[in-house]
């Protein structure tokens, strides 16, 4: 299969499934830098130790990075998505199919968005895919269990290991700076609440930058006339691409989901803050070297639950954690239901 730059401009100019298809999935990653990377940022905000606009640079910085070098290392997450469903012998029916997919995630999270209740852009495009995938076979037959299997080890391993990792290291870290200063260890915080929300980044772009490679690497396979992309090598022009709209993505912003994550769910001070980062990114890396796609969502907000735990149940807004919950567990319902219908509809009209 050509995979070359030059070959892929080619088929853009040739063919308007391709192109509708790649315009939708730059579309999906910009919202998810637009719409989920401001998760990675949320403490480190709203702790003080960065202004706004100062961290939604550096988190697009690093989301770049984070795209771009974890997927020389291990590109396991992008082969998952890429193997999860199966759209059929049909690759032009499997293009637009897969347009409709993209299309769907893209309402379904900017109205999430708007809402400023924090997504999960990694449910999201599972959704939308799985969704798809069924419209094309009209039956479960295009869904690949074994793949799909991991989206359910990664959401109970995300919940589980965020809130125990989070409330683990803030319980140590309260102990081993006890008797330090408060001026002091505020001043020391700061910088490691820095550093936290960058590796949030980095591993917020490693792990769902991952997927939408894994997707758009998908629609330049079926372009080629190949059904599938099992063994084949992720082009570093491709990387590239994903990791700089994901970037411009960030540089937008997300104060609403800001808030909602940093301030509503729990008060933190700087050295929760820092305890919340450290816990997420160390989940997501554990996560992205076993190939297992996780929403940074759900993995940030349960470090956070974690870390409010560790000082007092009541610490946590519960009811901004139920809202959060119920956006989650309508993810899969919604947004493949419209994968399914626009499916259907693009199928027809093309």
């Amino acid at each position: 299969m050509d995979v070359s730059f030059s070959y892929f401009v080619s088929e853009i100019m040739s063919s308007p499934i391709l192109l509708v298809s790649v315009v939708l999935t730059l579309s999906v990653i910009f919202v998810n830098g637009w719409t989920d990377a401001p998760n990675a940022i949320a403490t480190c905000i709203t702790t003080r130790c960065l202004s706004t606009r100062k961290a939604i640079i550096m988190s697009a910085v690093f989301n770049f990075l984070g795209v771009f070098i974890m997927t020389h290392i291990n590109a396991s997450v992008a082969s998952t998505i890429s193997n999860m469903v199966d759209f059929g012998g049909d690759t032009e029916t499997a293009l637009v199919a897969l347009s409709a997919s993209l299309f769907s995630i893209v309402v379904y999270s900017t109205g999430a968005s708007y809402l400023g209740i924090p997504t999960s852009e990694s449910h999201s495009l599972i959704a939308g895919l799985t969704g798809a995938a069924i419209a094309t076979h009209n039956s479960l037959e295009g869904v690949n269990f074994a793949e799909w299997v991991k989206v359910i080890y990664g959401l109970f391993a995300s919940l589980f290991l965020g809130f125990v990792i989070g409330y683990v290291i803030c319980k140590l870290i309260g102990f081993l700076f006890r008797w330090m200063d408060r001026r002091k260890a505020n001043a020391f915080f700061t910088y490691t609440q820095i550093g936290g929300a960058a590796a949030m980044s980095f591993m917020h772009g490693a792990q769902d930058g991952q997927k939408f490679i894994g997707v758009l690497f998908l629609a330049v396979a079926f372009s080629n006339g190949q059904t599938s992309v099992e063994g084949m090598l992720i082009p570093a022009w491709l990387m590239m691409l994903c990791s700089v709209v994901m970037g411009v993505g960030t540089s937008v912003g997300g104060e609403k989901i800001i808030k909602s994550v940093g301030m509503d769910m729990v008060k933190l001070e700087k050295y929760q803050g820092t305890c919340a980062d450290i816990a997420a990114s160390l989940c997501l890396l554990l996560s992205s070297l076993f190939g297992i796609p996780v929403s940074t969502t759900h993995t940030k907000t349960s470090a956070i639950m974690g870390v409010g735990a560790s000082r007092r149940l009541s610490a946590i807004n519960f009811s901004v954690v139920k809202d959060m919950v119920l956006t989650w567990i309508f993810t899969f319902p919604g947004c493949g239901l419209i994968s399914f219908i626009m499916a259907k509809l693009f199928m027809f009209i093309f």
